[in-house]
């Protein structure tokens, strides 16, 4: 609906008192009127007439200030009578515009808040984190920081240097003493789990995606030195893992998750943006396996730590880090951010969850045994993700 049209007359267009003699277009939204020499009273005629049949809830008519004067002095007072002179008044003229132009404002702040209700969507609280993803991105393959897989784009990104980062992480105690470690499956971090499997740890993997299965877990002492490697990729994981359930009774030492960016200063984290990383730390959460003393770790290039996120706009699982291993160092956050507790049903989506065979399962289960419906998080349109190889 429109709910106010605006008519802008120059000066040069008036001739013989009130007749337009040029050609021009008068537009009401998407409605344009050619006008070629009109009467300005027959196009006043002719504006009530759209604002009838294109439900105009109300039309301003602004020309310069001795046009109309010259316009409303002409007009008759009805189509019945004769025409008289009616001297203009400007003040209640411009009193009666910005009134309806007020009226107009508001009927159309209603109706957009009412298509929105309506339509469930609502400005995305998530939007400054792809801002600074695609800084990120942009900036990687801008100075050739990056590493294949590329486009590095919708992905956790690899990047040169990403075994320095991975050796300086190897050195951790928190590394060294522990006996099972979960490392995310992306490129960056497959020395990682290289140095866990070749350092006899259990190596717990997410399966790609979560999209079919859940975790894998590696045995160091199941394979030989020519297929650690292998079982260092996603292919190999499949191949040489046991997958694991929601009822496995495992402890997990150490999380080491892929970020795109990170503060160092308050340990937040930004990852791909398609939730994984906080959907498996919240599964782990809710099978005993980890707590708020275990260490989560990340590697990244130096160039990916940022200063400008906003620990107040973070979500409730959103998870921080505790320590960043670069190429040139580790840092240690001694992050304030409270750790997720489990997995948050209010803040995940249908679709997320329609995405997420284990997730499912685990609704029906816990529905079961509670007697209890869960409650559902809004609706999202899901990002895009990074074009893979098979």
């Amino acid at each position: 609906m429109i709910s106010q049209a605006k008519i802008q007359l120059p000066e040069m267009m008036l001739m013989d008192s009130c007749l337009l003699r040029n050609s021009h277009q008068f537009t009401f939204g998407s409605i344009s009127i050619p006008v070629r020499a009109i009467p300005i009273l027959d196009l006043l005629n002719q504006t009530q007439k759209c604002r009838q049949s294109h439900s105009l809830s109300s039309l301003s008519v602004s020309l310069p200030t001795s046009s109309r004067k010259l316009l409303f002095a002409r007009r008759s007072s009805s189509s019945n009578g004769p025409q008289t002179d009616v001297a203009f008044d400007e003040a209640a003229y411009e009193a009666e515009r910005l009134s309806l132009d007020a009226k107009a404002r508001e009927q159309m702040a209603e109706t957009s808040k009412i298509e929105t209700e309506q339509s469930g969507v609502a400005e995305d609280p998530k939007a400054w984190k792809w801002v600074i993803r695609k800084r990120i991105w942009d900036m990687m393959e801008a100075r050739n920081i990056a590493q294949n897989p590329r486009p590095v784009h919708h992905r956790i990104p690899n990047f040169v240097g990403a075994s320095a980062a991975a050796d300086k992480l190897g050195g951790l105690e928190a590394f060294r003493v522990g006996d099972c470690v979960k490392v995310n499956p992306d490129s960056p971090q497959k020395q990682v789990r290289f140095l866990t499997l070749s350092g006899e740890k259990k190596l717990l993997t997410p399966q790609p995606r979560l999209r079919t299965g859940f975790f894998s877990v590696l045995e160091p002492y199941l394979l030989s030195p020519s297929t650690i490697k292998e079982a260092c990729t996603s292919v190999g994981a499949a191949k040489y893992g046991r997958p694991i359930g929601l009822d496995e009774k495992i402890k997990v030492d150490l999380i080491v998750i892929g970020s795109v960016a990170v503060d160092p200063r308050t340990g937040a984290r930004l990852g791909k943006g398609e939730g994984f990383a906080e959907l498996e730390y919240g599964m782990l959460r809710f099978m005993g396996a980890i707590d708020d003393s275990t260490p989560v770790v990340t590697t990244v290039h130096d160039s990916q730590l940022v200063d400008d996120i906003p620990t107040e706009k973070l979500l409730i699982h959103d998870v921080p880090v505790d320590i960043i291993c670069t190429p040139t160092q580790v840092i240690f956050t001694n992050t304030s951010i409270p750790k997720p507790q489990g997995i948050y049903w209010d803040k995940l989506s249908p679709e997320k969850l329609g995405q997420i065979r284990i997730l499912r399962e685990l609704k029906r289960r816990i529905e079961r045994e509670t007697g209890q419906k869960l409650p559902c998080g809004p609706s999202e349109k899901l990002p895009p993700t990074a074009r893979r190889g098979r």
